[in-house]
């Protein structure tokens, strides 16, 4: 089985946003291929608070969030390995300054590294933080 680290940011993607970006949508087509996407606990509240936030915005109406909110909820569960591992305040803050990432993208980061696992996102500074330390894109 081919795992790899999944960014929220990835994810999103999938729901939000009328024109699918391509990466995304590739890495869409490898998980239902087969691949199996690892993400962090943390993961879960990212994907929740972007979903709060655009349906704030009006990005996304009431019942897309909705559906959205379902569609993540059953995608925890049934196709995503979640890590429950946990960094310390040091350790986040230790990696989160060795690679130059946020706290929030260390975690990812930190995850992909210790399982030797590749990286999907879209966020540059996470794709570009994670090539410094190493760690491959999927």
């Amino acid at each position: 089985m081919n795992r790899f680290v999944l960014d929220a940011s990835v994810a999103l993607a999938w729901v939000v946003g009328r024109n699918p970006d391509p990466y995304a949508e590739t890495v869409r087509q490898r998980i239902r291929a087969g691949s199996k996407p690892v993400v962090p606990a943390l993961w879960q509240l990212e994907i929740a608070n972007a979903l709060a936030l655009v349906g704030r915005r009006k990005v996304l109406g009431a019942d897309e969030v909705e559906e959205s909110v379902d569609y993540f909820r059953a995608f925890a569960t049934t196709v995503a390995e979640i890590d429950s591992n946990c960094l310390s305040v040091r350790e986040a803050f230790r990696v989160s300054r060795e690679v130059g990432l946020t706290a929030y993208d260390a975690v990812y980061f930190d995850l992909a590294q210790r399982e030797g696992l590749p990286l999907a996102t879209l966020d540059k500074a996470l794709r570009e933080g994670a090539a410094r330390g190493g760690v491959s894109e999927f």
